[in-house]
């Protein structure tokens, strides 16, 4: 049975913020979540009025669990679907996947898999200008429904602008499948959202920054919700893939209704993506952000132990040593977060943090020992 976001609040114009103009906002159309409900693609696509040729991007591994049968309902239906096996998220792969596309005079356009596969097809989609499905088989992290995609470089990794789904169609019976780790990891993401949340209200007060509300409320009701549920959220159990996508869609949503990715990336987000340049073996995305998040909200003056809990809760890292890192490339991600991104205005200031005090932050919350 599928399920909508029901109960969720719904957005209203950008223009309830009183910082800038009124933006467009693109949102998925429909969201099916529910047990099986990759069946129901064919007549979600027909429902959107698709042109019959498509192509399924997929990997390796995620073909065998979502991307082979999408390719199959879809091509039993009527459609001439291809299936597009991509790899590593990176500009050449992006430009290959491209590529095979056009060949395919594709017009319409399936990501099925994890979150480098749907970047790559939000990616293409942008770019060719055609509309996609997102057919999510792990969560870990809030880019199944975002407008952002991240792509691998030679040494960083590089946020975008993206198409948005048209559609999301989130199978649990597929999702659970996935190892728990990235499910957990998904949830640390979210739970970031509440120190991304006070870093842009921070740029609001000090720099003018524009603030949407609703933007702002999605991001807060979907960390608020993972947090009042992770004592429910376990492994090998489809019901705690209910409860957590459900919060991690809306994150993701957020940040089409501003605009950005503020409400979901603040100075959580600028220490992990610290982390993946100093760390020899930089754990998962939302893995590390749950930790930022942690030491950002011990900056903030806010109440840090309780997310804290949460991760313990569900079962994600804490800890530099659960991160697998070492204590001096977390201490030297801390020093080096505020340059990741400049223009991000967060808790770590303009000119961010010396070292003895990163080594202070990481010791007093316990993520170095």
């Amino acid at each position: 049975m599928a399920e909508s976001l029901a109960g969720v609040p719904t957005p209203r114009a950008a223009a309830d913020s009183p910082f800038g103009k009124a933006k467009g906002m693109v949102f998925p159309r429909t969201v099916l979540v529910g047990h099986g409900v990759i069946e129901e693609i064919a007549t979600t696509c027909r429902q959107f009025d698709f042109p019959t040729r498509g192509a399924v991007i997929t990997g390796p591994l995620t073909a065998e669990l979502a991307g082979n049968r999408a390719s199959e309902i879809l091509n039993s239906d009527g459609f001439r679907v291809s299936t597009i096996v991509a790899h590593e998220a990176t500009v050449a792969e992006v430009d290959r996947v491209a590529g095979e596309v056009r060949s395919a005079e594709a017009r319409f356009l399936v990501g099925a898999g994890g979150g480098s596969k749907i970047d790559i097809t939000k990616v293409v989609a942008a770019r060719l200008r055609i509309p996609f499905l997102s057919l999510p088989t792990s969560a870990a992290h809030d880019g199944i429904s975002s407008p952002r995609a991240s792509l691998h470089g030679a040494e960083s990794v590089t946020s975008l602008a993206a198409a948005v789904p048209i559609g999301v169609i989130a199978d649990t019976a597929v999702l659970v499948q996935a190892p728990f780790r990235l499910l957990a990891s998904g949830c640390a993401d979210v739970i970031s959202n509440v120190t991304a949340i006070l870093d842009w209200r921070l740029a609001v007060r000090l720099r003018s920054e524009e603030y949407s509300s609703t933007a702002a409320t999605l991001s807060e009701y979907a960390a608020q919700e993972v947090i009042d549920h992770a004592s429910s959220i376990k492994s090998n159990l489809e019901e705690s893939v209910w409860i957590a996508i459900r919060p991690i869609l809306v994150a993701g949503i957020s940040m089409s209704v501003a605009g950005s990715s503020r409400p979901c990336s603040g100075s959580e987000h600028l220490f992990s993506h610290a982390l993946d340049r100093t760390a020899e073996h930089p754990s998962l995305h939302g893995e590390q952000c749950g930790v930022g998040a942690v030491m950002m909200m011990y900056l903030h003056g806010g109440d840090w132990r309780r997310l804290k809990n949460a991760l313990v809760t569900i079962g994600a890292p804490t800890t530099a040593r659960e991160l697998g890192v070492t204590k001096e490339e977390v201490v030297r991600a801390l020093v080096m977060a505020q340059s990741i991104r400049p223009d991000r205005y967060t808790i770590l200031g303009d000119g961010g943090l010396p070292r003895d005090a990163a080594e202070r932050l990481a010791s007093v919350t316990g993520v170095i020992d």
